[in-house]
C-alpha cells in the first residue's frame, strides 16, 4: 500500500520508511529540507515537503495515502514542549478528519508513561490515563476523539528508543552531565525508564500498520525498566565524570526541564503488544548501547 510518513527524515521516521520500503510498500515520506528528500529519493520513497506547521499541506498528503504513520513531533526547543504536545493534538485531529469514515489506518505516537496504572506499576497497552500529568496526553485525547467518530486509528507508545547515537531523554541526560561534570540521579535512584531498540520500534511501527486493529495501543518496549542509578553509572562511566545522588529538592536546578523526568518511574510492559502483533525485539539493550556509544561524538 502507499504509506504516507510524516517526520521521514528523522531519528525514528527514517527506520520505518527502510521497514516499509523493505516490505514493498510505497512511501510518500514528509521532509522539510532538500537534504531530506534527496534521501528520501536516494532510498526509494517519494519526498512531500512540508513544514511540522503546515498543518493543510501535511493534511492533503494524508488524504491522498492508503495509510499515515506520523512519527513528526518537535524535539527542537523542549521549553515549548506544552506548545508541542497541542500542536501534535491539533494535528492528530485534522489528519483523523481527513480520514474519517475510510478503512484507512491512522497510526499515531505517543509515550508509554500513557499507561500508567499507579505508581511503581508498570504501563500497560489496555490503560489509557486522561489525566497524565505529561502534556504528550494530547496526541492519545486527540486520537481517541478521531477513533469515536470512525478513524481507524492506532497508537504506537514509545519509551527511551535508543541505539549508539541517540538514547531519547538520556541523550539530554548526556548533554547534562557533561556540562555539570557530575553524572547525577534522585534519590535511591531505583526509578526505571523503559527502552527500545531503534531498529525493533521501527519494526513495530510496520507490524502496527499490517497487523494492527482500531483502537489498539502498542508498546515499543525491549526492556521494561532500567535504573536511573544504572543510567548514570554507564554515563558517568562514558564521560569520565563522577556519579552521584541528588535531592528531589535539588532536581529543577540540576536538571533544568529534564527535572520532570528523571525522577520519574516509567517502566512499561510490552506483553500485549508482542501477543497480538508477533513483535519479538532483538536489538541491544539500552546500557550495552551507551557502553559502546562514542561520547567524544555525544
Amino acid at each position: 500500500m502507499q504509506v504516507f510518513v510524516t517526520g521521514a527524515t528523522g531519528f525514528i521516521g527514517a527506520r520505518v520508511v527502510d521497514q516499509l520500503l523493505a516490505a514493498g510498500h510505497q512511501v510518500v515520506g514528509m521532509t522539510r529540507s532538500d537534504a531530506g528528500a534527496a534521501a528520501l529519493s536516494a532510498a526509494g520513497a517519494q519526498p512531500y515537503r512540508a513544514e511540522l506547521d503546515d498543518v493543510a499541506r501535511i493534511v492533503a498528503g494524508a488524504a491522498q495515502a492508503d495509510a499515515v504513520i506520523h512519527t513528526a513531533f518537535n524535539h527542537d526547543d523542549f521549553g515549548k514542549f506544552v506548545e508541542s504536545c497541542a500542536h501534535d493534538g491539533r494535528l492528530i485531529a485534522a489528519m483523523g478528519e481527513a480520514l474519517r469514515g475510510s478503512a484507512r489506518p491512522l497510526i499515531i505516537t505517543s509515550g508509554v508513561g500513557m499507561g500508567e496504572r499507579a505508581h511503581g506499576e508498570p504501563a500497560l497497552e489496555t490503560v489509557l490515563n486522561r489525566e497524565h500529568r505529561n502534556p504528550r496526553i494530547a496526541s492519545e485525547l486527540a486520537g481517541m476523539a478521531a477513533l469515536e467518530a470512525g478513524v481507524d486509528l492506532r497508537v504506537v507508545r514509545l519509551p527511551q528508543v535508543h541505539d549508539t547515537r541517540k538514547q531519547g531523554l538520556v541523550t539530554y541526560l548526556i548533554q547534562n552531565s557533561r556540562e555539570k561534570g557530575v553524572s547525577a540521579y534522585i534519590g535511591d535512584g531505583q526509578n526505571r525508564w523503559s527502552a527500545g531498540h531503534l531498529g525493533d520500534v521501527a519494526l513495530l511501527y510496520r507490524l502496527a500498520l499490517e497487523k494492527g486493529r482500531a483502537g489498539e495501543r502498542y508498546h515499543a518496549v525491549g526492556e521494561e525498566g532500567v535504573t536511573a542509578r544504572a543510567i548514570a553509572e554507564v554515563v558517568g562511566k562514558g564521560l569520565g565524570v563522577p556519579v552521584q545522588s541528588i535531592s528531589p529538592e535539588q532536581a529543577g536546578a540540576h536538571f533544568g526541564w529534564l527535572g520532570m523526568f528523571a525522577g520519574v518511574d516509567m517502566a512499561a510492559s510490552s506483553a500485549l503488544t508482542r501477543e497480538r502483533l508477533g513483535w519479538q525485539p532483538v536489538g541491544p539493550g539500552l546500557i550495552a548501547d551507551l557502553q559502546a556509544m562514542d561520547y567524544a561524538l555525544a
